[in-house]
């Protein structure tokens, strides 16, 4: 078994987790107190480093970088004047970790002024009246760094095949999660906010547009081990019924998400593999359920030290494979086309509905053509030739149907 993935046991260390996760939301805040807000609370986040979580630079005084540092357990200030100042993390209580912080700021050339309240946690106390004696289990805190180092590499990885708006690989202070967020492009219904001590404007500005998003919580928040989860907003039409992988990934419905528990990838034979497949098929159901421009919105997962190979070759060297070997199977109640570029093939399938109608049902277009038009060359191959044999078109597969309804010219072959 991989060192790299560390056994978590979330219940034998589930009161240092609280403890870190609120001195977590109090340097978030000071941070976002401090900087421009930026699309989606991208502005206040924390990322992932070989040494624990760094804030990046903050815009006060003269630049000011926040280190949770889990080797030597402390937090590390530096400023860009060459400063340093520190404490130790330990046990300890929320309000002195408060006061602790505050004088590291000081110390810095910094304002510590921030909310002073935690967010997204149930019957929050204010920081600084919080005197509960918090524990501090080192071994446990380094084991969730080297988790959180392991699932950040297979996450950036997975960020490489997406052309299209992407977040950062980023932990939110405020749900204490670490996630990647995919966009469609298209603009979402407004969110109904009602998260725990969350102003709804937070929420519904994170959510202004369509998403497919996954990510890894500790434990909390409803579940007794740590996992990963994902989930697409809007959800669409049959999205917790979808197939996804590996094996153990299952929806919730509770949450609302597939899970896949901690355990089974720190257990599997190739825990990266097992992790991006989790990802992979929960962002397939999304997408294709929800009819994202998959096309133009995804690429090759990209490779060390590799330059991606740019849209307008691709899509030239494409046009040219594939112009001449769209090939039709005709059945009396089925068939399908097909497309072999480089030995990979796509299809799309239809059944008949009669002499005059086709349902076009599933479209599949492996990952090594993605953004190479090709299933677009299939859903026009299929209105040319209903054109040509009079026969009118029903796309129940999503990818079909948004590619139908970007091309106006193609809708005179649909079922009126």
């Amino acid at each position: 078994m991989s060192t790299q993935w560390p056994r978590l046991d979330y219940l034998s260390w589930r009161e240092t987790c609280s403890a870190l996760h609120l001195y977590l939301q109090i340097v978030g805040k000071y941070r976002l107190a401090h900087t421009p807000w930026l699309n989606h609370s991208w502005n206040a986040t924390f990322y992932v480093t070989p040494a624990g979580l760094t804030s990046s630079p903050i815009p006060d005084g003269s630049g000011i970088e926040i280190v949770f540092d889990f080797h030597d357990h402390a937090v590390i200030g530096s400023n860009g004047d060459g400063l340093r100042a520190s404490f130790a993390l330990g046990p300890s209580t929320v309000a002195e970790f408060h006061a602790n912080f505050a004088r590291l700021i000081l110390e810095l050339g910094g304002r510590p002024d921030f909310h002073g309240r935690p967010n997204e946690v149930a019957d929050p106390v204010p920081f600084d009246e919080d005197h509960r004696d918090r524990p501090y289990d080192r071994e446990a805190v380094r084991n969730f760094h080297q988790a959180l180092m392991a699932i950040d590499r297979v996450f950036k990885a997975f960020r490489t095949s997406f052309i299209g708006k992407s977040s950062p690989v980023h932990l939110f202070w405020g749900s204490f999660d670490l996630a990647v967020t995919r966009f469609s492009g298209r603009q979402a219904p407004i969110h109904q906010g009602g998260i725990p001590a969350l102003p709804d404007t937070v929420a519904q500005e994170a959510y202004d547009r369509e998403v497919s998003s996954a990510g890894f919580w500790p434990g909390g928040g409803g579940l007794d081990y740590p996992a990963f989860y994902a989930y697409a907003y809007p959800a669409p039409g049959g999205f917790r019924a979808a197939s996804v992988r590996p094996e153990a990934a299952f929806w919730h419905e509770g949450l609302s998400e597939f899970i896949l528990p901690y355990e089974a990838v720190q257990a599997a034979a190739d825990p990266d593999e097992a992790l991006m497949a989790f990802l992979v098929s929960t962002y397939e159901a999304a997408a294709e359920l929800g009819g994202w421009d998959r096309d133009n919105l995804e690429c090759m997962q990209g490779q060390r030290g590799k330059v991606r190979e740019l849209d307008v070759k691709v899509q030239n060297t494409a046009a040219a494979s594939v112009s001449e070997t769209v090939e039709r199977e005709d059945g009396a109640s089925k068939g399908r086309y097909r497309i072999v570029v480089e030995g990979v093939e796509a299809e799309m399938t239809y059944s008949r509905a009669g002499t005059q109608l086709i349902i076009i049902d599933h479209t599949d277009v492996p990952a090594a053509l993605r953004g190479r038009k090709v299933g677009e060359r299939l859903v026009r191959q299929a209105v040319e030739d209903a054109r040509r044999e009079g026969v009118s078109i029903i796309p129940l597969c999503p990818f079909a149907k948004a590619q139908i309804e970007r091309h106006p010219e193609w809708q005179d072959v649909l079922r009126r």
